[in-house]
């Protein structure tokens, strides 16, 4: 607000230090969730709007921590990536800064009202970046994604204010112990579906998707790696922070449909992405192929019928996982295919070839975060995908199977994207392409090493996430 805009280089800076604070404070709250600690060790309340009953309350759980930190890193690796801006780089900058408090806010409010306003607030700022700084059909793009999640928060706003009517608080720990609408139906399950379509366009599962291609393909690449990494996943926390604390048993009558719906995600969204030759529409659809893992870990886990506290548990902590693992991977994609658009102009894989002779570090990385996509051991997608496989199989045994066809075909197209970017004769129209450099490396290096050290030690993130995956559970055992 208060660099002019023609100091171009101070407002990038001033930016990037304003987006370490975030992450420099992570550190001691990681600190805070080692070794005993209570289930809400961070929590901050202050009353705001009292006619309202409306509080400023904020905490940090084990189901909340990860995506926390998730969102300090990316937002600051995203601003090192957007460091060539050049167009209204004071408005770009300026946006990104407020789109990171809209997420963070998200994952860290308490008080329904407060979600509510983190949510929409995270919504405007995604809008004008897709819309000013994207590709030919960005006003397309734009509204539509606006206009969808508008239909979903509209919904979700209806579902908050019934609640607050039924239960005089928008304190969501206490309407998680109260759970004033447990036992009338159908007022519960209208309310369930209210905050289902919020959640659900945010996923995005199958059929609320279409808006997803369509803001990837156009939005700047800062733009895609934030879209993918964050945004999709505060629709899945909404249903772990919401719907299953606080309306159990209509989650539990309900996620069958959950669950069908998440297998379609799963085998339809790997399907689409095979059939892409833009390698930025083929990594959007396997966006909606990963969070369909998401979904059916979070179905099998409130599954209205037998089924161990361990199988739940197993479920829930592969969901959690692989909002991590997507989020680093997936973003970690985006950026490669950000590289070599900057260089290229095009993101047709029918007209590469051969790169690996010409960049041969960025083939190296973009394998890696491939490879961990579809889920090679040793990588954070395999651990995410096992937890979520071994959790819902002995709940839904034939949905789970049935969605192993979308680990086959992730790793058909994930080997074959390869194959058409790195391998055969190069292409002389691309003779002079030059290798990733320092800004780019910069960007990708700690998302790829923190891919590899979730793959190989998933341990403290896991135990983390656990102690909410376990007090999930236990309500549907």
């Amino acid at each position: 607000m208060f660099v002019p805009r023609e100091n171009r280089a101070t407002i990038k800076w001033v930016s990037l230090a304003f987006s370490a604070i975030p992450l420099a404070l992570c550190i001691p709250l990681i600190r805070g969730f080692l070794g005993p600690h209570a289930a809400m060790p961070f929590a901050e309340r202050r009353s705001w709007i009292g006619a309202l009953g409306a509080n400023f309350f904020l905490g940090v759980d084990g189901l909340s921590l990860p995506l926390v930190v998730l969102t300090a890193l990316l937002s600051l690796i995203s601003l090192v990536y957007s460091w060539h801006i050049e167009e209204r780089t004071k408005e770009y900058f300026a946006l990104f800064l407020v789109l990171e408090t809209g997420m963070l806010g998200t994952f860290l409010a308490l008080d329904f009202f407060l979600f509510y306003v983190f949510w929409e607030v995270s919504l405007v700022p995604m809008y004008f970046i897709i819309g000013v700084w994207g590709g030919p059909r960005r006003e397309y793009a734009a509204i539509k994604f606006f206009l969808y999640t508008l239909v979903g928060s509209v919904a979700m706003l209806l579902a908050i204010i019934y609640l607050r009517l039924n239960s005089g608080t928008f304190d969501m720990l206490q309407l998680a112990v109260r759970r004033p609408l447990e036992g009338q139906w159908p007022q519960i399950g209208l309310v369930f579906w209210a905050f289902f379509l919020a959640f659900a366009i945010k996923v995005p599962l199958f059929p609320f998707h279409t808006w997803l291609p369509d803001a990837h393909v156009e939005a700047p690449t800062a733009g895609s790696v934030i879209l993918a990494a964050i945004l999709l996943k505060m629709g899945c926390y909404g249903f772990l922070r919401v719907i299953l604390p606080i309306l159990p048993s209509a989650a539990a009558a309900y996620s069958g449909y959950i669950a069908v719906l998440a297998v379609i995600s799963i085998v339809y969204g790997a399907l689409v992405a095979m059939a892409q030759w833009d390698v930025k529409k083929l990594i959007a659809y396997s966006s909606v192929n990963h969070m369909g893992y998401v979904m059916l870990a979070i179905a099998a886990a409130c599954a209205a019928r037998e089924g161990d506290l361990t199988s739940r548990a197993a479920a829930l902590n592969g969901a959690q996982f692989e909002m991590i693992a997507h989020g680093v991977l997936t973003g970690a994609l985006f950026m490669l295919v950000g590289v070599i658009y900057d260089r290229a102009h095009t993101r047709d894989l029918g007209s590469f070839g051969g790169l690996m002779v010409r960049m041969p570090v960025y083939a190296g990385l973009f394998s890696l975060a491939a490879f961990g996509s579809l889920g090679l051991p040793g990588l954070a997608g395999f651990v995410a995908e096992f937890l979520v496989l071994v959790g819902s199989f002995p709940i839904y045994t034939l949905i789970t199977a049935l969605a192993g066809i979308g680990i086959v075909v992730t790793a058909a197209f994930m080997l074959w994207t390869i194959q058409r970017l790195f391998l055969g004769p190069l292409n002389q129209k691309w003779a002079e392409l030059k290798d990733i450099d320092r800004r780019e490396l910069i960007s990708l290096v700690p998302v790829l090493a923190l891919a590899v050290l979730m793959g190989v030690y998933p341990k403290p993130i896991l135990e983390v996430m656990n102690v909410a995956s376990m007090a999930i559970a236990r309500l549907f055992v």
